[in-house]
Order: structure tokens, then C-alpha cells, then sequence
């Protein structure tokens, strides 16, 4: 029995998807549930099951290829099961008009130029698995996949390339993957990033609000909760348990504009930004005002891990009312954020920085901590967002609400 195997929507708001590797070649045997292929939509790259038994007759999709959800991309079939060519012609022909990605595509950049795509006995591994191997100088024909069906992971290429460097003292300095007077393409999840940016400025009339946060008490306090929390706690952690404080006050903050009305989210879900190497992605922490602190330090953990090792699911990059993005661990004291489609502010996070400041006559070092709120003039006004920016502030100085 013939079996047309489509792009399938793998988030709410996929439309399209860029193929990123095809895991299977014509005659292979595949289960329901087996990998077969790679792609990249506008929040990650996702892992593809066949949604049947069967082997295959026909790839239709190529590495490369942006396809709208729905394309037929493989034909699938019994073993001895003929397809005829007019069949699968029929459907190259009734194909959408697919866009090419750069030749040069960051999402797949580690093949060597000098050889060839081979259908038969090719490497299998994971766009980041190549990625890295080609800055690390690690040959992925060396290397052995410990995941499913001998499938190359990052991990794998790090420990070759730590495997290497022992082997020999004399072993080079890898060159830095991008260099001063070169043309760098962007990837899928760039030009995506770069559009929803676009589109942010041009769209969304935004104001911006700082505060200054005292974190003198909660450095503290989390320094001592880490001594014996079974999970490291960050500070990111107490800032989106503060937000969901905050937000339950101002639920407005919760708030998407939709046509002439203003719809307020169920539950309380933060988005993280999370730099990843071919772009920038924010997974979601859900129902955060349900949460203490150990336990959104252990979901933002697994989340963060899941991002940089590109197992992200669709669910967890959607539902977020409001992002929080934290650039003080690069010595940034403050910062204005881009609101992302979709929410009404993103909170953008310094650094905590020892600061003389006047008490009771007297001068005192106290940590200091500045956060800038973007927010959308549409949805809510100044007094509104400044009343929950300063409760945000108010129970992030007060650590018995961490309790």
C-alpha cells in the first residue's frame, strides 16, 4: 500500500519548514516512530517520525528545500510495491514553489566541499553535531554516534575532539569558525529571528521602563539555599517567580492584543532567551505562579539543556506572555529589549554590581541590580507597567517571599 508521508505541523504556529536532513535513503525499512527526517521551523529544528511502517520508494524533499506543512516529502510502500513514476511525478508537479536555503547554510556547514552528498553509507548526526565538528576540526568519519540508530551528537564530537587533543601536544589550535573579511550566511533560524525583530520594531509601539532592584539580601539568600538545593538555583529563577507575583497583581501584563481586544493568557508562562549557536531561542516555563523557586530552577534547567542539545518540542517554545533575557553575566549594566510578537513586554536583566549608595548618613555597599521593561503601548499604559515593574522590584528585595 502506497503511503504519502507530508510535512506534518509540529507547533501551532508552524506554516513552513526548512528541510535540514533526511535521515533515510530509497530502500530503507522504517517503524512507525523511526527519525527520518530534520527540520528547522521558525522556533528550533525538530526531529520528523514516519507515521507509519513501510519502505521507502521516493524522497521528494531536498536538504535545503523550505516547504509549506501538507508537501508530500516521501512515499512509502511494501517492499515488492511498485510506484509508478507518473504517480510520484504527479506530485512533484502539484508541489508548492519551495525556497531555497544559502548553499553555504549554517543549520548544515560541516560537510567538507571536497565531498560529495552520498545516498549510501553517509554519516548520520545532528545539525550541531556537525556544526561543532567542523569548528572543533573533528572528522565525523572517526567518530562513533551513541544515539539512536549510531546518530552523532554533540557530546560525541566533544569527546573526539578532547580524545584528540590528548593524543598529541602538537595537536593545532582550531581556527575561530568565523573570521574578519568573510560573508557569513544567516541560518533558518536567524533570517526568522531577524523577520519577527522586523517586524517587533515596526509594529509594536513600544515605552521602556528601569528599575533598580536591591539584591544585596538575595544574593545572600541564594547563596546559602545553593549549599544544600538539590538543583543550583539562578537568579533568573527568582526574577520569573517574581514576574509571576507580579503578574497575578497586573494581569493585563498577561495580555496578547488581538484585534480590538486584549486576551489574557490562562496560566503564567515565561519565556527564557537562551543563545544557542545558530540563533537565539526562548523556551517557555510554564504555569510559573503554581511553582516555588526549586521548582522553576529545575524546569528552566532542563529546558536550557534541552535548547543547547536542540531537543526543544514545539510545546516548549509556545504560550510565553512575557520573556525575560539576562545579559549580566557579560558585564552589561542595562539593556533595551525587543518585544517578541505575540507578548507585551520582555524584561531585559543586568549585572549585580557592588554600589555605594547614602543610609541614614552614613555610605554603604549594597548590590545592585538594573532591569528595563519593554512593554506595549497598546496593551498597557506607563502608570499600569510602572505599578508592575515596582512589584516585580518590591518582592524581589523582600526574600521572605521566597520561602
Amino acid at each position: 500500500m502506497v503511503k504519502e508521508v507530508r510535512l506534518p505541523q509540529l507547533g501551532q504556529t508552524m506554516e513552513e519548514a526548512t528541510i535540514v536532513n533526511c535521515l533515510v535513503k530509497v530502500g530503507d525499512e522504517v517503524k512507525k516512530g523511526d527519525i527520518i527526517f530534520e527540520v528547522e521551523t521558525d522556533k528550533a529544528v525538530l526531529e520528523m517520525e514516519s507515521p507509519a511502517d513501510g519502505f521507502v520508494k521516493h524522497i521528494l524533499a531536498e536538504t535545503g528545500q523550505t516547504l509549506p506543512v501538507g508537501t508530500v516529502i516521501l512515499i512509502l510502500a511494501d517492499k515488492d510495491e511498485e510506484v509508478p513514476q507518473s504517480f510520484v511525478d504527479s506530485l512533484k508537479g502539484g508541489m508548492p514553489v519551495a525556497e531555497t536555503a544559502f548553499e553555504t547554510s549554517v543549520v548544515e556547514p560541516t560537510k567538507p566541499q571536497t565531498q560529495p552528498a552520498q545516498p549510501v553509507g553517509r554519516i548520520i548526526a545532528s545539525p550541531r553535531a556537525k556544526k561543532l565538528a567542523k569548528e572543533l576540526g573533528v572528522d565525523l568519519t572517526t567518530v562513533k554516534g551513541t544515539a539512536t540508530g549510531g546518530r552523532i551528537t554533540e557530546q560525541d564530537v566533544r569527546k573526539a575532539a578532547a580524545s584528540e587533543s590528548s593524543k598529541s601536544v602538537e595537536h593545532p589550535v582550531t581556527e575561530p569558525a568565523i573570521r574578519l573579511g568573510k560573508t557569513v550566511p544567516l541560518s533558518r533560524l536567524q533570517k526568522i529571528t531577524a523577520q519577527r525583530m522586523l517586524q517587533s520594531k515596526g509594529e509594536i509601539p513600544c515605552f521602556y521602563l528601569t528599575a533598580t532592584v536591591d539584591m544585596t539580601a538575595l544574593v545572600e539568600l541564594r547563596t546559602r539555599l545553593n549549599e544544600t538545593s538539590e538543583v543550583k538555583l539562578s537568579y533568573n529563577d527568582f526574577i520569573m517567580r517574581a514576574i509571576a507575583i507580579a503578574m497575578e497583581e497586573f494581569p493585563l501584563m498577561a495580555g496578547q492584543l488581538v484585534g480590538d481586544t486584549v486576551k489574557l493568557a490562562d496560566s503564567i508562562n515565561i519565556g527564557l532567551a537562551v543563545s544557542v549557536p545558530d540563533g537565539l531561542v526562548a523556551p517557555v516555563v510554564k504555569d510559573v505562579q503554581r511553582k516555588d523557586v526549586v521548582q522553576i530552577a529545575r524546569e528552566s534547567k532542563a529546558l536550557i539543556e534541552k535548547a543547547r542539545n536542540n531537543k526543544l518540542a514545539p510545546a516548549d517554545l509556545e504560550g510565553g506572555c512575557i520573556t525575560i533575557t539576562n545579559l549580566g553575566a557579560f558585564g552589561i549594566k542595562s539593556f533595551i529589549a525587543i518585544v517578541v510578537p505575540g507578548q507585551c513586554s520582555i524584561l531585559g536583566i543586568g549585572q549585580i554590581t557592588d554600589t555605594c549608595v547614602p543610609k541614614d548618613g552614613n555610605i554603604m555597599v549594597r548590590k545592585l541590580m538594573d532591569m528595563t521593561l519593554s512593554v506595549d503601548h497598546r496593551i498597557v499604559n506607563g502608570m499600569y507597567a510602572a505599578q508592575f515593574l515596582g512589584l516585580i522590584k518590591k518582592v524581589l528585595e523582600n526574600t521572605s517571599n521566597f520561602g
